[in-house]
C-alpha cells in the first residue's frame, strides 16, 4: 500500500466519523428525553417492593406500540429527514422503553421471594410488547397506507 493510498483511506475514515456525529448527537439527545420520561413515569407511579412492576410494564408496552407505528410511518408511508429515525426511534423510544429496568424488576421480585410474579412479569411483558408492535404495525398500515377511493 502506498503512502497516498494510506492517506486516502484515513481521509475516508475521518469523513465517515464526521458524518456519524449528527446521528450520535440526536440519539444522545433523544435518549435523554426518553429516559427522563421513563424516570418521570416511575416517580409518578412507583411500584411497591415485591409487587408486579406495572409502570415498567406499561412503559414498555406503550413504547413498543409507538415504535411499531413509527416504523411504518418512516419506512413505508413517508419520507423523513435522515435524523428523525435515530432521534425518535433509537433515541427517544429506546430511552423510554427499558430492558434493563425490566430485568432489574424481575431480579427484585425473585429476591423478594416472588418467583411466580417474576415469571408472570417476564412472560407478560414479552408477549404484550410483541403483540403491541404487531397491532400498531397492522393499524398504522391500514390507516397510513390505505388507497384513497
Amino acid at each position: 500500500m502506498t503512502a497516498q493510498e494510506t492517506e486516502a483511506g484515513a481521509g475516508v475514515r475521518v469523513a465517515r466519523r464526521h458524518a456519524r456525529a449528527p446521528v450520535v448527537a440526536v440519539v444522545a439527545v433523544g435518549g435523554a428525553i426518553g429516559a427522563t420520561a421513563r424516570y418521570a413515569a416511575s416517580l409518578q407511579w412507583p411500584a411497591r417492593a415485591g409487587s408486579f412492576p406495572w409502570t415498567t410494564f406499561w412503559v414498555n408496552v406503550c413504547g413498543c406500540a409507538v415504535i411499531g407505528a413509527f416504523m411504518v410511518l418512516v419506512t413505508e408511508a413517508r419520507t423523513v429527514h435522515r435524523l428523525v429515525r435515530p432521534f425518535f426511534g433509537t433515541g427517544v423510544l429506546g430511552g423510554f422503553t427499558t430492558f434493563s429496568t425490566y430485568a432489574v424488576d424481575i431480579q427484585q421480585l425473585l429476591q423478594h421471594g416472588r418467583p411466580a410474579t417474576a415469571l408472570a412479569c417476564l412472560a407478560a411483558t414479552l408477549l404484550s410488547a410483541v403483540t403491541a408492535v404487531w397491532l400498531a404495525v397492522t393499524a398504522a398500515r391500514r390507516v397510513l397506507l390505505r388507497s384513497p377511493r
